[in-house]
């Protein structure tokens, strides 16, 4: 099974496949047609605490997904 990453604000394409956004809040300003998301997760979403901790700092990546791995002890 092959698996892309893709910002939900990008624009859905044929290529896609399968839409899945795993975020706890819906994305602002964006409609769920315009998204064309076929499943949300938001239970498997990063806590609140640990996106805020993170706040889109790329120097915190790698202890951000190891900190998501380990609370979801199913991924690893």
């Amino acid at each position: 099974m092959k698996i892309q990453l893709k910002r939900v604000y990008e624009d859905p394409s044929e290529e896609d496949g399968t839409r899945i956004l795993v975020d706890r809040l819906w994305p602002r300003g964006l409609t769920k047609e315009k998204a064309r998301v076929d499943l949300w997760l938001k239970e498997i979403a990063p806590s609140n605490e640990l996106r805020k901790w993170f706040a889109h700092d790329p120097g915190k990546w790698s202890e951000f997904k190891a900190s998501n791995v380990t609370a979801h002890s199913w991924l690893s």
